[in-house]
């Protein structure tokens, strides 16, 4: 992993692991989960949720802003524990018609 400066977090997969008495280095699991983003015509926001997590759904006028929304409202239910989701994403398809 090598070194890094007294002070510093370094972030990486799993646990806590304390080296010295004076460094304390935070290792931690990231969560990725597939959002779905329309604009809506109405309001012209963006809106996002996440397929299968119930509540996972926020707006935002910009899509940096809707990012940031869903992360905390992720956190949020997080915080209750592992989620059981109720579906999973697998992707998009293009259907045609006549």
């Amino acid at each position: 992993m090598g070194s890094s400066p007294p002070g510093q977090t370094v972030t990486a997969p799993l646990g806590v692991i304390d080296t010295w008495p004076s460094r304390r280095i935070v290792l931690l699991r990231m969560k990725t989960y597939t959002a779905v983003v329309e604009r809506c015509p109405a309001t012209n926001l963006f809106v996002g949720y996440i397929p299968g997590f119930p509540g996972a759904h926020s707006q935002a006028a910009t899509l940096d802003e809707l990012n940031q929304n869903l992360k905390e409202v992720v956190e949020m239910l997080l915080e209750d524990g592992e989620p059981r989701l109720e579906a999973e994403f697998i992707g998009t398809q293009t259907v045609s018609v006549p």
